[in-house]
């Protein structure tokens, strides 16, 4: 029969075939000494490791209503703040508060932006601008026919073939000023003159009144007529000489390709009354009319 192996004994040592021996650094245990009751060393006597009969008392404790034993040792990360985590919130905390100030600094310098473009824009194009108190508008004709299209009368107009010697004076208005558009917009307001090459422009001060005349070089007769319903309905030419649009008369004419505007009103050294003759205003709009006389040489060329 084959020898057993002895029994293995926590804290004690054996060799084959001999007696049984303590390590030692450690005494024999007392011939006398007893175990306690609820003592750990109980594990021993019992067979049980102590690590099993521990868990036992404290799932038996947990079921009479007592709280487990804390065996000594935190859970790992217990108590621990992650202070990443908290730099992390602390810093989207500080810029989600932030953004609601910097919404509303940006929506103030918006609306502060839009006031100051909305005066400025009203003080330059959206203010209220003169009309004459009369305006007779005349479309062209079949007298204009040579020259309905600038195809057939492509020269440019010139301001010495329009505003020659002769004209530098007109009746008691004498001229102060010329001046030639490339942009024919520039030279009117609330109207537009599509294919408009040219504006050539006088202004004429005299006395106790001012005018001025203009005369475009548009595409064709109907571009022409067209020009002369919208200054009638739409806008009108920018007024460059300093007169009193109230009681000022006015005059458009299409003529073939050409438009011509004469415009005259009283000025500030007008009688005290503030206003001048009628029949003062109506002879120098004549005399300011006559200068399209350039515009009909031009059918005798064209012919």
């Amino acid at each position: 029969m084959s020898d057993a192996a002895p029994a293995s004994v926590p804290g004690v040592s054996a060799s084959r075939g001999g007696p049984l021996r303590h390590p030692a650094s450690e005494s024999p245990p007392s011939p006398d000494a007893t175990v306690k009751p609820g003592d750990h060393a109980s594990s021993a006597t019992s067979g049980q490791p102590a690590s099993e009969v521990l868990s036992s008392r404290q799932a038996a404790d947990t079921s009479a209503g007592k709280p487990a034993s804390n065996t000594g040792k935190p859970a790992s990360n217990t108590g621990k703040r992650d202070s990443t985590a908290e730099t992390s919130g602390s810093s989207w905390e500080d810029e989600r508060s932030g953004r609601p100030k910097a919404r509303i600094l940006l929506i103030a310098a918006a609306i502060l932006i839009a006031a100051a473009v909305g005066v400025g824009g009203w003080m330059w194009l959206g203010r209220e601008q003169p009309r004459p108190a009369t305006f007779h508008a005349e479309p062209t004709s079949a007298f204009y026919t040579a020259i309905d299209t600038r195809q057939n009368d492509a020269s440019p107009l010139t301001l010495q073939e329009v505003f020659t010697g002769a004209t530098k004076t007109l009746g008691k208005m004498s001229l102060v000023g010329t001046r030639e558009f490339t942009d024919c917009d520039e030279a009117l307001w609330g109207a537009t003159a599509p294919g408009c090459t040219q504006a050539l422009q006088a202004m004429y001060q005299g006395g106790a009144m001012a005018g001025q005349f203009v005369v475009f070089n548009l595409a064709d007769g109907r571009a022409a007529d067209a020009l002369v319903a919208a200054l009638r309905t739409d806008g009108f030419v920018r007024q460059d000489i300093a007169f009193e649009a109230a009681g000022s008369r006015a005059q458009a004419r299409a003529m073939g390709h050409y438009v011509t505007v004469s415009w005259v009103g009283g000025t500030a050294q007008a009688p005290a009354e503030g206003l001048v003759a009628a029949e003062d205003l109506v002879t120098a709009l004549v005399a300011l009319d006559g200068l399209g006389r350039a515009v009909q040489g031009r059918i005798i060329a064209a012919t």
